[in-house]
């Protein structure tokens, strides 16, 4: 799968640019392959590139932000990083309930 994830994200960076939505998507689906991997520190760091275009491209109150922060806060959650996932968790939450 991983080599899927890797051409796609270079196929939407060549289409639409290094810093679209479109990469973002690609970002955070081959973040969560490499989280299932064990591969947190390459994980983190496409999760963090995916929140840092969607948050220059959408704004910081987009529901994209806030499955970005989710997605981040997972990680950490996972490494029992839990007082770094509590505030992007409480992030993500405040985004969606001011999306409803």
């Amino acid at each position: 799968a991983k080599p899927h994830y890797e051409c796609a994200l270079r196929l939407f960076e060549e289409e639409f640019g290094p810093d679209h939505p479109k990469v973002a998507e690609a970002l955070s689906g081959l973040a969560e392959m490499l989280l299932l991997q064990g591969n947190y520190d390459q994980a983190k760091q496409l999760h963090e590139r995916a929140l840092k275009i969607r948050l220059e491209t959408l704004g910081p109150n987009h529901p994209d932000i806030a499955a970005s922060l989710n997605n981040l806060a997972a990680l950490l959650r996972n490494q029992a990083k839990y007082n770094e996932a509590k505030p992007l968790y409480e992030r993500a939450l405040k985004i969606g309930d001011e999306a409803l």
